[in-house]
C-alpha cells in the first residue's frame, strides 16, 4: 500500500462532505416541496389524513394557496419568507405557517431558528393529529441541527421522527440514513450501520445511502461489504464524483491500482473543483508513474 494513503483517508471522507453539504439549502428545499402544495387539486380531492399513491399527504386546500406562496416567497428572498410566514401565521395558517417559517430561515443557513420552527411545527401538527406530518417536520428539524454541526441534536430529532410510525418506504429509509449520518459525525459507528442497513432495505434506490455504507465499510475494515456496496453507488450514480473517489479509496485498499486510478481520474473529470474532485487529483498527485514499482 502506498505509504500516502491512510493519511489522506482519515483526511477526507465522502461521508463528512455529506454531513456538511447534504442537508443545507437542498436537502431543506427537498423536505420542504414533499408535502407541499404541489396542487390544490391534489389537496382538494383527497382529505389531509389519507396518504396519496407517493406516500406524502396532501396539504388541505385551505392551507395550499398561501403554503406555496410562502415558500415561493421564501426561495425569492428568505426575509420575505420569513415575513409572510409570521404574518400568516398570526392569521391563522397553522403548522404550515411555521413549516414555511423553518424553510425560509433554512434558506438563510439560519439554523438555530429553523430548528426552533421545524420542531414548534411538530408540535403543532401532532396536538392536530396530524402525526405523519409531524414525523416529517422532526426530521427536517434534524437535518437544519445536522447543518448547524449539533449532531447530537439531529439524533435525538431523527429518533423523534421514526418514533412517529411512518410506513416503510423511501421516505422512512431517508430519515435512517439522515441519523446514521448524524451517527457518524457523533463517531458512534456501530449504531451507524444499523441505521444504514436499515436506510438499504427501505432506500435502496439511493446512492448516497450505498456510498456512506462503503465509506462506513471501509473504515470499519469490512472491505468485501465495502467493494460490494460502493460497487452498488457506482452503479446508480456512475457520475457522481463522491462516488468515484471512494470507488478509488477501495480499490487502493484492495490492491487494484488500475481500478483506483480509473476512479479518481473519473472523479477528477466530473467534478474537478469540488471537495471529491479535489481529493481525487491529490491522491492522483501522490501515485508512482504508471509502471513504477509502488514505494
Amino acid at each position: 500500500m502506498p505509504f500516502f494513503l491512510p493519511l489522506l483517508l482519515q483526511a477526507y471522507d465522502p461521508e463528512i462532505e455529506a454531513v456538511m453539504n447534504r442537508s443545507r439549502k437542498q436537502k431543506q428545499e427537498e423536505r420542504a416541496a414533499a408535502p407541499s402544495a404541489a396542487s390544490a387539486t391534489a389537496a382538494a380531492s383527497a382529505p389531509s389524513a389519507a396518504a396519496r399513491d407517493d406516500g406524502r399527504i396532501p396539504v388541505p386546500e385551505k392551507f395550499a394557496v398561501p403554503f406555496q406562496q410562502c415558500l415561493d416567497a421564501a426561495m425569492a428572498s428568505p426575509q420575505s419568507g420569513i415575513d409572510f410566514a409570521e404574518k400568516w401565521r398570526i392569521e391563522g395558517g397553522s403548522f404550515y405557517a411555521r413549516h414555511c417559517m423553518g424553510f425560509a430561515y433554512a434558506r438563510a443557513e439560519r439554523w438555530a431558528p429553523a430548528i426552533v420552527a421545524f420542531e414548534q411545527a411538530a408540535e403543532e401538527a401532532e396536538r392536530g393529529g396530524e402525526i405523519a406530518q409531524g414525523a416529517r417536520l422532526w426530521a427536517q428539524a434534524g437535518n437544519a441541527a445536522l447543518a448547524s454541526g449539533n449532531a447530537a441534536k439531529a439524533r435525538g430529532d431523527f429518533d423523534a421522527a421514526l418514533a412517529r410510525g411512518l410506513p416503510d418506504g423511501l421516505e422512512k429509509g431517508e430519515i435512517h440514513l439522515d441519523r446514521a449520518r448524524a451517527l457518524v459525525a457523533q463517531g458512534d459507528l456501530a449504531a451507524a450501520r444499523e441505521s444504514i442497513d436499515m436506510a438499504l432495505v427501505q432506500a435502496a434506490k439511493d446512492p448516497l445511502a450505498w456510498l456512506l455504507s462503503a465509506t462506513l465499510a471501509r473504515r470499519t475494515g469490512e472491505m468485501k461489504l465495502a467493494q460490494a456496496h460502493i460497487a452498488r453507488a457506482v452503479q446508480l450514480a456512475p457520475d457522481d464524483a463522491s462516488v468515484a473517489l471512494e470507488e478509488g479509496n477501495i480499490a487502493m485498499l484492495t490492491d487494484q491500482e488500475d481500478i483506483a486510478r480509473s476512479a479518481w481520474n473519473r472523479a477528477v473529470r466530473l467534478a474537478a473543483d469540488s471537495p471529491a474532485g479535489k481529493a481525487a487529483a491529490d491522491n492522483l498527485s501522490r501515485l508512482p508513474p504508471q509502471g513504477a514499482p509502488a514505494r
